[in-house]
């Protein structure tokens, strides 16, 4: 015995849906399109904008950090002290990597165990320590190491603008310059001195004053 349970339609009501099927579904993908046009449109709305890129600002030459009565020290692979630079006050400028000093007073050992000493009203160093330009007042003094020989006295510069080069070892400026050796003054209106070389330079109105030599014995 067989039951069959469930709703017929009207034999006539097929055809009647049939046709409206196939109305719907020419249109389908056009339905499709505008729902996917609204979803778009609906995130678009409620995205949160980024904002417009601004474009790189020119960079200034103002500082990023400052020392006050500062001391910095840089020692050796043997632990001997290399440099050592100290100043009222410091502001590094990062568009140059330069570092711009008040009163500064700056000691450099050289490989021979020479010192330097630097001072001036103002000085601006490069980001290692090795060129250092002195403004006003400038004062460099090189002092023989202890087991130096005897005909390597002192040497002094002074002028109103010294640039000094650090691991060349050399003294430059293009404005007027004293240069003390011993008891020995010359002076002239520019200057360049090698002390790898032991070479002087002098360019303009050059004077000088050289001490009388002992004479050497027999």
């Amino acid at each position: 015995m067989s039951t069959v349970t469930g709703r017929f339609a009207p034999r006539g009501v097929w055809p009647v849906v049939r046709g409206g099927w196939e109305r719907v579904s020419v249109y389908l993908p056009l339905i499709l399109m505008g729902l996917i046009a609204l979803g778009t449109y609906w995130l678009a709305r409620n995205t949160p904008s980024l904002g417009v890129a601004e474009p790189p600002r020119p960079v200034r030459h103002e500082p990023d950090s400052f020392m006050r009565r500062f001391s910095v020290k840089t020692y050796g692979a043997a632990g001997q002290l290399t440099k050592e630079v100290y100043g009222t006050e410091a502001r590094h400028f990062p568009d140059t990597d330069t570092l711009e000093i008040d009163d500064p007073r700056l000691r450099s050992y050289d490989r021979q165990g020479d010192l330097t000493v630097a001072s001036a009203r103002r000085a601006v160093t490069n980001g290692d320590g090795t060129e250092v330009e002195l403004f006003g007042n400038a004062v460099i003094t090189r002092q023989p190491a202890p087991n130096a020989p005897r005909d390597r006295p002192p040497m002094e510069f002074r002028g109103d603008f010294l640039h000094a080069f650090l691991d060349p070892e050399r003294v430059v400026s293009n404005k007027p310059v004293e240069l003390r050796r011993g008891a020995d003054r010359v002076s002239g209106d520019s200057m360049e001195y090698d002390n790898l070389s032991r070479v002087l330079v002098m360019t303009g109105h050059v004077r000088g004053v050289l001490a009388a030599r002992e004479p050497r014995s027999r």
